[in-house]
């Protein structure tokens, strides 16, 4: 056995910032009164034929590059693990230790040899264990303070096998974030470890959702245990074990063929590069038919925890339904404020913000623009908005645009003006509800939270200042997994805004956002042939475009950048990828799903 170091691990560690230990709303309890998560307990006998990660190469062994990625995964003969892992894990020489290969690196971000963006941020994280699953005390986006990456961690498991010399064995999932940006790079890291100690701790990163930076990143750190009890246990592990239990009946995405006769589910994604799909799937009836999650080393170890970015569906997901939140909350009127009175900065802008509305920013329609061709400023001067981090930045590059039009007569892109939207509506929530409320939090206790999404999700969202206390962003940066994507979606198309027996969304704003209201389609987009309504793009099918349909009938849809989609269609189907390499063409898709309901009544 090899001699442990001492501890170089300062007492506060970077992952203090995040939210309480959440308040657990329902769990399955054990007849000694433990917390009992769906899955436990394990029944393998432990005899794993363990190839990759052995228990030797873990204690005194190094990493050349990354392995399968199932080497991370729960194998089908784990056993119950024999400790319990409680207190805090500390990785050691993050700065310094691992293996990179660059895949794409568009921006030259990861610039010379040495450069830090090649290595992992400082990684201190409190878990509680439950049975098998090893649950992070803080879930969602962490602010590290590192100058290049934030951090994800996200529940994983513990178990036993007879290999590993009486240890027990842990893996979880991780991802690093791009500062101030949505860009999510995901992996997973492992050790052994016993009531008091641990191995070294093996960590690979072989997939994103990044367009413009993708990577490999490896390496085997020395760690520091500091067995403790947590805070807020007994909480987070009756969350944990609600959220387990409340995801939606999940089917392997082949499935479809067998449910619904005739439907080819490869025509779903028959447009899309395999290698570049992250995540993809179907809702159907409140079944989600989830695809594989891909990476650069086979399937991925914890597909159910993979954090997926937003970017711009944020703008339908947290941006539109806020401001349809607030109109349920406080009337029509809420939607109806003038921006000027919720943002004083609007007072020294270049354009005119004079008449502008909260909705009139929702629906990209403020009249204060440069370019009225389609992303022609999105894909130029809003560039000087997405990469300055500062709070009074953003709102400086967001009041650069002189009045071109009459507010709610143009559409004009400008992740800009879903930044000011949300910060009216941030600041108006104050005066309504109290001066220390926040816009993001009301949406993910009174909106995510009854949906059920993860607690990784409703944790945190992207702010300014890449601080916890920063203004929300708004127009990108969530992070969520492939069932809190679906849940948002059944929501909005399945549900009408209703969860619990409670509307929880205006249901005439959410009804002009899903185009069912013939009097209010919303905006056309530029030269393209879409509308935009409530912060929710729709694409219209016609029989003359597309003679199997013999009604006109749209799709609304949620669009991310780099190539994210997550179209409601009016049968009822949801089809959605998260993908990174710019391609957006889905209509065979529309075109498989009338198989399994015809879009026309």
């Amino acid at each position: 056995m090899r001699p442990r170091l001492p501890s170089l691990i300062a007492a506060i560690s970077l992952l203090t910032f995040g939210i309480a230990a959440p308040t657990p709303s329902s769990a399955g309890t054990g007849a000694s009164g433990g917390v009992v998560v769906r899955g436990d307990p394990l029944t393998g006998s432990g005899a794993v034929g363990r190839t990759a990660l052995t228990a030797e190469e873990l204690q005194e062994g190094d990493s050349s590059g990354p392995v399968p990625d199932q080497a991370f995964a729960v194998p089908a003969e784990a056993a119950k693990p024999t400790h319990t892992f409680e207190g805090r894990l500390s990785l050691l020489g993050e700065s310094s230790g691992g293996g990179f290969a660059e895949r794409r690196d568009w921006d030259n971000r990861a610039g010379e040899a040495d450069s830090p963006i090649k290595h992992l941020p400082e990684i201190s994280v409190e878990f509680v264990q439950s049975g098998s699953h090893l649950i992070p005390r803080v879930q969602g986006l962490a602010y590290t303070g590192d100058p290049n990456w934030n951090l994800i961690v996200g529940p994983g498991r513990a178990w036993r096998e007879n290999g590993d010399d009486g240890w027990s064995r842990a893996a979880f999932p991780f991802s690093i974030v791009v500062r101030n940006h949505n860009c999510t790079h995901n992996g997973s890291m492992t050790f052994l470890y016993t009531s008091s100690e641990v191995s070294r701790v093996r960590y690979q990163i072989t997939q994103e959702t990044c367009l413009r930076l993708q990577f490999d990143m490896w390496g085997q750190l020395e760690a520091d245990y500091r067995p403790s009890r947590v805070p807020g246990a007994h909480g987070l592990k009756a969350a944990h074990a609600a959220e387990v239990a409340s995801r939606l009946p999940s089917k392997p995405f082949a499935q479809l063929a067998v449910d619904h006769p005739g439907v080819d589910p490869s025509a779903f994604t028959a447009t899309l590069t395999p290698e570049h799909l992250t995540a993809y799937g179907v809702l159907y009836r409140g079944v989600h038919y989830a695809g594989d999650c891909r990476t650069r080393y086979g399937t991925y170890a914890f597909c159910e925890n993979m954090r997926l970015p937003s970017y711009s569906t944020a703008k339908t997901a947290f941006a539109a339904i806020a401001q349809m939140r607030l109109a349920q909350k406080y009337g029509m009127g809420a939607a109806g404020q003038l921006l000027k009175d919720h943002v004083p900065e609007l007072a020294h802008a270049a354009g005119d913000w004079s008449d502008v509305t909260l909705e009139h920013a929702v629906d990209q329609a403020t009249g204060n623009f440069d370019s009225a061709a389609f992303m022609g400023d999105e894909d130029t001067t809003m560039n000087d908005f997405l990469n300055v981090e500062s709070y009074q930045g953003k709102v400086n590059a967001a009041l650069r645009y002189p009045r071109r039009a009459a507010p709610g007569t143009q559409w004009v892109y400008h992740t800009s003006d879903t930044f000011l939207a949300t910060r009216a509506m941030n600041n108006y929530l104050r005066k309504r509800a109290g001066g220390s409320s926040d816009v993001f939090r009301m949406v993910a206790d009174e909106v995510y939270k009854p949906i059920k999404l993860s607690a990784g999700t409703r944790a945190q969202t992207l702010r300014t200042d890449n601080s916890p206390n920063g203004s929300p962003v708004g127009g990108y940066g969530l992070f969520w997994n492939a069932d809190d994507l679906a849940k948002v979606a059944k929501l909005m198309n399945d549900d009408a805004g209703r969860a619990g027996g409670a509307q929880l969304l205006h249901p005439g704003l959410l009804a002009q956002a899903m185009q069912r209201d013939p009097a209010n389609r919303g905006l056309p987009m530029a030269s393209i042939p879409l509308l935009y309504n409530n912060g929710t793009l729709a694409s219209t099918f016609t029989p003359e475009a597309f003679p199997l349909y013999r009604c006109t009938f749209r799709v609304p849809f949620m669009s991310g950048y780099g190539g994210i989609t997550v179209a409601m269609m009016p049968n009822g189907v949801t089809f959605y990828y998260v993908g990174d390499n710019n391609e957006w063409y889905w209509d065979p898709a529309v075109h498989a799903a009338h198989v399994i309901a015809p879009h026309c009544p």
